[in-house]
């Protein structure tokens, strides 16, 4: 059996004549790309097959594809899908098994079969679509409106991008001299890493979002191929569900994304969506311009009509202020004479009243006089009855001190002199003590 051993060379090289009589064939395969890479014009790719439902990889292979035919298959596959070739990405290939002594087994690409990539792609895109309508996201931002005056813009787009720069010109040297302010927050416009990147500026505009109007999404040229990276779910729901309006200018004619469909307003090119916002702050100036037209000359015709009443009026106020003089006269007159009348009936009311009052005067007086005189003679028999001489002439006597009648001790001291009034006569004596 040692006698029979093989060099690695002489078995390899006997593993090719075996694939090449057994497999002499091109076959078509379906297949994921699990990587994808270009060296020296050549295209290496690691095809992979998963299970439907656990997603583990069930079969792997390395295919490459010669620089001969690459050059062929590359550009047409590109212009016709509008992508580069990408890991994730299912494929339709044309292959023919290739073993080589050296490099050992691969597939070798002849063709891509670019219809069947579009048809997974449109897949794709209508099931994040259906979900993005499920979620009820889908229009969220075609209900919000533009501010009128939109004028402080949050860009996101490759700082180094000649869009930016022809954006910012656009709006810098617009004809009608707008001022607007614009602030970049950078992003990856193209490759595997534009959702994210993307995502992350919409969260840095979202910390300062009181200072923006609108978010501006602009990539200045680059292939259609590299449009992939604006059909993810994750990028549409973000851009779906941010607060602002968001214009996008990322494609071409033809080219319309997912984040153009969920997007405020789509345009071609970032020009245009400069052009966008000049026209907006053009639409609003002519708005107000008009309105302060129509407020001018509704104010011109209201003053026009109240000068017209004014000279009407004036004309008529001669006119009008001798009948009103005519029937203020009158109407003075007739209360002239009405009060003349009235007075006429109130004094004579009056004097008769005057005349019954002056007929009961005299009697009145007289039941008054004699009222009143009998109320006197009882004051006087009241007065008469307390005449201090009626008790003098009963025995009684009344001690008087300077005038004043003495009525207790106390009121006297030694050596006060009082007088003392009888019935026939008065006595003057002198306290010596009580």
């Amino acid at each position: 059996m040692k006698d029979k051993r093989l060099t690695l060379y002489e078995l390899n090289s006997l593993v090719k004549e075996v694939i090449e009589c057994e497999m002499p064939n091109e076959y078509w395969v379906e297949a994921e790309l699990s990587e994808c890479h270009e060296s020296r014009g050549h295209c290496y790719m690691e095809l992979i097959q998963k299970d439907e439902q656990t997603a583990t990889p069930i079969a792997k292979a390395q295919t490459r594809c010669w620089a001969s035919k690459w050059m062929i298959v590359r550009p047409y596959f590109e212009r016709t899908t509008g992508q580069r070739l990408h890991a994730g990405m299912k494929v339709l290939l044309k292959v023919k098994a290739q073993f080589h002594e050296a490099y050992g087994f691969s597939w070798i690409v002849s063709d891509i079969d670019p219809t069947y990539t579009l048809g997974d792609m449109a897949r794709k895109r209508q099931e994040i679509i259906r979900q993005l309508k499920a979620e009820g996201v889908f229009d969220l931002q075609k209900e919000l409106s533009l501010p009128l005056f939109c004028q402080r813009i949050a860009v996101i787009s490759s700082e180094t991008a000649a869009g930016y720069g022809d954006f910012r010109n656009q709006l810098t040297d617009n004809p009608y001299g707008f001022k607007f302010l614009t602030w970049l927050f950078p992003a990856i416009m193209q490759g595997d890493g534009v959702e994210q990147s993307v995502i992350q500026a919409l969260d840095r505009i979202n910390d300062v979002i009181d200072d923006f109007d609108c978010v501006v999404i602009i990539r200045g040229g680059g292939a259609t191929s590299d449009m992939s990276g604006f059909d993810t779910l994750a990028l549409a729901e973000n851009v779906a569900n941010f607060p602002l309006p968001i214009i996008t200018g990322i494609g071409h004619d033809r080219d319309e994304s997912i984040l153009d469909m969920v997007s405020h307003t789509r345009v071609k090119t970032p020009t245009a969506a400069a052009s966008l916002l000049v026209d907006h702050l053009k639409q609003v100036l002519d708005a107000l311009n008009d309105a302060q037209d129509t407020i001018t000359l509704c104010a011109q015709q209201k003053l026009s009509t109240l000068n017209a009443q004014l000279s009407a009026i004036s004309e008529a106020i001669p006119r009008l202020f001798s009948i009103v003089k005519t029937r203020q006269e009158a109407r003075l007159d007739t209360y002239y004479q009405r009060i003349a009348h009235q007075m006429g009936l109130k004094l004579s009311t009056l004097n008769a009243q005057l005349s019954t009052i002056e007929s009961k005067i005299p009697m009145v007086l007289e039941r008054r006089l004699t009222s009143e005189r009998h109320r006197l003679e009882i004051l006087e028999e009241k007065v008469h009855s307390l005449d201090p001489a009626l008790l003098l002439k009963r025995g009684y006597s009344i001690t008087l001190f300077h005038g004043k009648a003495v009525r207790a001790p106390q009121d006297l001291k030694a050596g006060d002199e009082i007088e003392t009034r009888l019935e026939k006569g008065t006595v003057v004596s002198k306290v010596l003590k009580y």
